[in-house]
């Protein structure tokens, strides 16, 4: 959060870095179910389904100009909402990521695309011919480091700070880095600067950098200083910098609250602050709050002989673990409770990254600090007990905002730099609000209450008074923009998040038509001057879906609106009073133009645009599509093929994979509006055409009971770690059984070995595992224990050693690791996991869902 005041030292500035782009999505403009306000449960991801979606994705790359040295590696998958997946693919060159350029895709059940989020900063990149675009400049571009990552990263901590140590071990990450410049559309060539509107500008690419992400989380006496860096692979040049420090039922007495209901666990000698009901797996098997006592790192889970904790009292400065010490626990327990329960009681998204993995606040961070913030190397926050500025900051809106910052890293992992750091920091903004609003009505129900959070960010928590943030006027800081301009990019994460958090503020209440009033904004110029708002809960909601589902790490203020809308579009419909709201809301802040709130329209229901007919190869994608107008919104649809009803097809669009036997299909729409008594439309036939292709390659898994849900088969070697485990603190990454390996605290060797054979014919073929690692070992430079993930032959020579795992690569929740083993098509292979661990100290590598893909 880095919590700031005007009154404190100059906040550093972040580099221009340059982090927006212009986007490209399939937007389904139609209202859904009531079930899809709401995210789907946790699911295992499925690698085989990642494969399938990663192949329709590769086969679109002529569409974009691209040759097969691009690629696609998958990012991360979450759930949607109910019925739907979202994945996110990171786009490739020879292999290397490139930096901020990503697709977002949402599918059904049944592995259909319903829309993609598109960052794409590939041209220019390759053979193909989108390579044009830069003049073929780096059609032949190298991919060769010239150096190592460890000097990278020695190359990025001289220009931080000296006499730091790493309280995180250090990263670098060779990557692909386009180098951006803003330029203006044609439309905008003539405006005077002061006029420019967000959309208005765009950046294009003008060349690519051979680099590495270097990130280093250091702590310089007691303040941590975490920083990314982009760095030359070619010369160890630093391209770009930026601070990546995200900051900002027992009975406990807190300090904030007054009495409040925490949920704690009874062992045999007390309780501890554990909770059960919340969360699992993570470094504590639940949500946890633990005691820093005054150092950086996270200490013992906070226990007590009863269950009655805190005195309510600000911290005086004795012991951590009195009655007076616990006061900060009990902050740190009660807000993390509320904001786990209004992302899952509303949203019906679990913990941070909408898999319930568990997480942990540790208080009393440093001595006299004030600040709080997020690390996502730990997936946990840290608290201050305040100083000159603040008092102990657990606030449940700052507890909110930094947990915000978790579901973000998991999700739009928005850049912490320019725009999109902005963006960042108000998403957690917005997040702490909401919270605040559901815990101050009882924390209960699955709405955000229409009232109960100020709009102030950490004003409890202020000794001034003043709080660090007006979500309603930010300019009340002297620091923050009320809107956008084209320097905002330049400013600190914590002010150029202002104007989005007065949009949403806008989206939500509404404005004044009072020039005088901190509610107004000069750029609402159409009917009525005061825009009304929609109310918390579907703001909330709107933001969410744009946020988890459609931002990438390099949105910006003019495509926050485009995603936002779109959000706001698919749940409650394309001409709805809430798609209005959200044009109006982004129009107060000088992105987009405003928009009258014109009443709906009268009238029966009709088709504005009709589908249109359609010819592709067969294994294609086939989407038909229709606007209605006119009657009652939100409308309702539903798809037919050669007049008959095609059963789930009851959106805007309908798509299928084509086959040869679609071939002369007839497809046709009926539309329903909400009007009493209904009325409805159909549509004219449109005609499916399919052309004969060469099949795609069905991918097959060559490893046997990978999920080792039929215990040992196929698994030779130390069999017995391979079980369901349950009274153990780690869980399977799917199904009931996995192998646990590891975890003794003493000298001992495990491996597990299976026999496969790769296919001669195969185009590729992809290894992929679930790994979680968890350790006891404190050094955070030895590595104790290991983990050895290699090929071998019939004879156990090894033919690669694929990755060596150890206590230092420890992290809360599974990591999908993946390795490309075409090299070995045409010869049978073992696949070998071999553990090692020492003397004393316990750490675990759990396995899970071990997938070969072949095609």
């Amino acid at each position: 959060m880095n919590l700031r005041k005007t009154i404190l030292a100059a906040s550093i500035a972040a580099l221009p870095l340059v982090v927006s782009s212009q986007l490209e999505a399939a937007t389904i403009k139609t209202p859904i179910p009531l079930a899809g306000l709401r995210m789907a449960a946790p699911v295992a991801p499925s690698a085989q389904k990642a494969a399938v979606l990663e192949a329709k994705l590769n086969a679109l790359r002529p569409k974009y100009g691209l040759d097969q040295d691009h690629g696609l590696k998958l990012a991360a998958q979450h759930p949607g909402a109910i019925g739907t997946h979202i994945s996110r693919f990171a786009h490739t060159y020879k292999g290397v990521r490139i930096f901020q350029s990503e697709s977002v895709v949402v599918t059904d059940d049944a592995g259909n695309i319903v829309s993609e989020s598109l960052a794409d900063r590939r041209s220019g990149l390759g053979k193909g011919e989108s390579s044009a675009a830069l003049g073929g400049r780096f059609a032949n571009f190298d991919v060769t480091p010239s150096i190592s990552p460890n000097a990278a990263i020695d190359l990025a901590v001289k220009t931080i700070v000296k006499q730091a140590t790493h309280a995180v071990p250090p990263s670098a990450e060779l990557v692909i880095y386009p180098v951006m410049r803003r330029v203006r559309v044609p439309e905008a060539a003539n405006k005077i600067e002061s006029e420019l509107n967000a959309v208005d500008l765009v950046d294009e690419v003008t060349g690519y950098e051979l680099a590495y992400l270097v990130q280093t989380r250091l702590v310089s006496g007691s303040r941590p200083v975490y920083r990314d860096t982009i760095v030359s692979a070619r010369d160890g040049r630093v391209l770009a910098q930026w601070n990546s420090l995200m900051t900002d039922v027992g009975v406990g007495n807190s300090q904030y609250n007054g009495q409040v209901p925490i949920t704690t666990t009874k062992d045999s000698s007390g309780f501890t602050m554990r909770d059960p009901l919340r969360g699992t797996g993570g470094r504590f098997g639940g949500n946890a709050i633990t005691n820093a006592n005054h150092l950086s790192t996270p200490g013992p889970i906070y226990s007590n002989s009863t269950n009655t904790w805190g005195d309510g009292a600000q911290y005086n400065g004795g012991s951590t673990t009195s009655v007076n010490g616990q006061t900060a626990a009990v902050n740190a327990a009660w807000g993390l409770m509320n904001t786990y329960d209004t992302l899952k009681n509303v949203l019906g998204w679990h913990s941070l990254d909408g898999q319930n993995t568990a997480t942990y606040i540790n208080a009393h961070v440093f001595t006299n600090y004030d600040n709080a913030y997020y690390d996502d190397s730990c997936k946990c926050m840290y608290i201050g007990d305040g100083g000159s500025y603040f008092y102990s900051l657990g606030s449940i809106d700052v507890i909110g905002h930094e947990m915000g910052h978790g579901v973000t890293a998991a999700t739009s992992n928005l850049t912490y730099a320019g725009e999109s750091g902005g963006l960042n920091e108000s998403a957690s903004d917005i997040n702490g609000e909401m919270t605040e609003a559901y815990a101050r009505n009882g924390g209960t129900g699955d709405v955000v209450p229409a009232s109960g959070n100020d709009w102030m960010m950490g004003k409890e928590i202020s000794k001034s008074g003043s709080p660090l943030r007006w979500l309603y006027k930010p300019s009340k800081d002297g620091m923050s923009p009320d809107a956008w301009s084209s320097n905002i990019g330049n400013l600190d994460v914590h002010y150029s998040s202002g104007p989005n958090n007065r949009m949403f503020y806008f989206l939500s209440q509404g404005s004044s038509a009072d020039s005088g009033s901190d509610y107004y904004s000069r750029f609402l110029t159409k009917s009525p001057a005061a825009m009304t708002g929609i109310g918390n809960d579907k703001a909330y909601r709107i933001w969410f879906r744009a946020l988890t589902t459609k931002f990438t790490s390099s949105t910006n203020y003019a495509d926050a609106r485009a995603k936002v809308l779109q959000a706001a579009q698919e749940l409650y419909g394309a001409d709805s009073k809430e798609a209005i709201a959200v044009q109006r809301a982004y129009a107060a802040i000088n992105v987009g133009a405003d928009v009258d709130e014109t009443p709906a329209p009268s009238g029966p229901v009709s088709i504005g645009t009709h589908p249109q007919s359609a010819t592709v190869q067969a294994g294609a994608t086939a989407t038909f599509s229709v606007k209605a107008a006119g009657g009652t919104p939100p409308y309702s649809y539903q798809w037919m093929r050669n007049g008959a009803d095609i059963g789930a097809a009851t959106s805007a669009s309908y798509s299928l994979t084509a086959q040869e036997s679609d071939n002369g299909a007839r497809f046709s729409v009926k539309v329903g509006d909400s009007a009493s008594p209904p009325t409805s439309a159909t549509s004219n036939e449109a005609t499916l055409t399919v052309s004969s292709s060469t099949p795609t390659p069905t991918p097959t898994d060559v490893v046997s009971n990978g999920s080792f849900e039929y215990g040992v088969t196929g698994w030779h070697g130390t069999t017995g770690v391979i079980g369901s485990w349950k009274g153990f603190p780690q869980v399977a990454f799917d199904g009931t059984y996995f192998a646990y390996m590891g975890g003794n605290g003493r000298r001992v060797t495990e491996t597990l070995t299976q026999q496969v054979t790769i296919p001669a014919a195969a185009l590729s073929a992809q290894l992929s595992f679930a790994l979680h690692i968890d350790t006891a070992e404190t050094s955070r430079i030895t590595a104790y224990d290991r983990l050895t993930v290699a090929v071998k032959n019939s004879s156990g020579t090894v033919l690669r050693t694929l990755a060596t795992y150890s206590n230092l690569n420890a992290a809360s929740g599974y990591q999908i690791r993946t390795f490309d083993l075409s090299q070995f098509r045409g010869q049978s292979v073992v696949l070998s996991f071999a553990m090692t661990e020492d003397v004393s100290l316990q750490t675990t590598f759990a396995v899970d869902q071990v997938v070969l893909l072949t095609k």
